[in-house]
């Protein structure tokens, strides 16, 4: 369900459907050489129990931009955040920012907070007081297509 959209990031609430998942074959696959998949088990895999520790704190959010291209999150990913986590150095964060969201790397020093984009052609955020700062959440999964 989408809750808001903004120009970074378009935020939606995961909802949980009863009995839902896709077939899962427990069998392993091979990126080399085939192997025989005799022998395979097959369930249920639901993807919420795999990425949604704490579904009352957890969001969706799509990424728009390239500002983190080289920490694997490209435009149109779909990241899973989850807001009851602590906000440690070197986490990736969804941070609002002055009236904007934007996905960052908190980069925690001696002489303050840093959002360290991973693109060499964005600059680092240094967040100051007068700043309209808050961490909103910490990035835990991203969801791709090929």
């Amino acid at each position: 369900m989408l809750i808001k959209e903004t120009k970074n990031l378009t935020f939606y609430t995961p909802e949980t459907v009863k009995d839902s998942g896709a077939l899962f074959f427990d069998a392993g696959i091979s990126a080399g050489f085939p192997s025989p998949a005799e022998d395979f088990k097959e369930h249920r895999l639901s993807l919420d129990e795999e990425l949604i520790t704490n579904k009352e704190a957890t969001f969706f959010a799509r990424v728009s931009g390239q500002s983190m291209i080289n920490a694997g999150l490209d435009d149109n990913d779909l990241l899973v955040i989850d807001r009851s986590l602590e906000p440690t150095h070197n986490k990736i964060a969804v941070c609002f920012l002055d009236g904007e969201f934007t996905v960052k790397r908190l980069k925690v020093e001696n002489d303050g907070v840093w959002l360290q984009p991973e693109n060499e052609n964005y600059q680092p955020i240094k967040v100051t007081e007068e700043n309209n700062f808050v961490i909103w959440g910490i990035v835990t999964n991203v969801i791709k297509k090929v």
